[in-house]
């Protein structure tokens, strides 16, 4: 049978079966280099989103730096709002009050609340002041100076419900720290302390009325409270004097105190000018 078939089937299988292989081989191959170039391809991939994530990195980075200066002047903007009246009295020296000042302070208070004419009502004489405090007296000292004969004039008070001399400060602290002052000037007289805190108004009524006091020290909230109810009479004072140049904690006096500030504009328009005018209070200030 093998004779039959003779030489060429040999040669026909060999020829076939080289071509499978080859194929097969050829098969191989190609699935070797498609997997080469899968496999470079994932690796140029994420060199890409490296190469874009840098880019959008280098972008947002680019973004952000022009809105570093804008910050900067935020901030400086917000540094600027922090700074307080204290911090601009700190840098300020310290001047002694004047006639001026009271003057200055009821004309800018009323510019735009009275007439010309009534402004002009408002207007002060130098004789309405006494010596001010050039910042050397204590308070004893002061008083010495404006009330030479202290000691006759409290004799001669005898008006109950009044004083001869009103002394206005901005506190109930700084009220008993004056009061404590006031020992070796006011001899035998009377102080009494007239602020609202800790004390009722209604035991204050009873106070000036029960016995005669000379000396009324307190803020102008509360003694334009005792005005008011007639608790106080204006009638027989002669001496006012403003705490004008202490300075709290805060480095403020009293009229940098917005409220008091108003309550101090209230007490001088309540009477106190007009006794000034006729000429029978004086104000100074310490």
């Amino acid at each position: 049978m093998g004779d039959d078939l003779g030489e060429e089937w040999w040669k026909h299988d060999s020829k076939s079966g080289g071509s499978e292989e080859e194929e097969e081989e050829s098969r191989t191959e190609g699935t070797e280099k498609g997997n080469v170039q899968k496999e470079s391809v994932k690796r140029k991939k994420p060199t890409e989103n490296s190469a874009g994530a840098k880019k959008k990195k280098t972008r947002t980075h680019d973004r952000q730096e022009p809105e570093e200066p804008g910050k900067s002047t935020k901030s400086s903007k917000r540094r600027k709002k922090k700074k307080t009246i204290t911090d601009v009295l700190a840098s300020s020296e310290p001047k002694p009050g004047c006639p001026a000042d009271v003057q200055n302070l009821l004309t800018h208070y009323f510019a735009d609340k009275r007439s010309v004419i009534e402004l002009e009502e408002l207007k002060l004489h130098d004789s309405c002041f006494l010596s001010c405090n050039d910042l050397t007296h204590s308070l004893s000292s002061y008083l010495k100076q404006i009330c030479p004969k202290w000691s006759k004039v409290q004799k001669q008070h005898t008006q109950k419900s009044s004083v001869v001399l009103l002394i206005v400060c901005s506190s109930a602290i700084r009220t008993i720290e004056l009061i404590k002052q006031l020992t070796t000037f006011k001899g035998e007289a009377k102080a009494v302390k007239l602020f609202a805190k800790h004390i009722k108004i209604e035991e204050q009524l009873k106070l000036l009325q029960k016995g005669i006091t000379h000396i009324g020290v307190g803020t102008p909230a509360r003694i334009s409270a005792l005005i008011d109810k007639d608790g106080l009479d204006l009638q027989a004072l002669r001496y006012l004097v403003l705490d004008w140049n202490w300075r709290d904690q805060k480095l403020r006096k009293m009229i940098d105190i917005p409220e008091i500030k108003l309550d101090l504009i209230k007490l001088l328009e309540t009477g106190v000018l007009g006794q000034c005018k006729a000429d029978k209070v004086k104000i100074g200030l310490f």
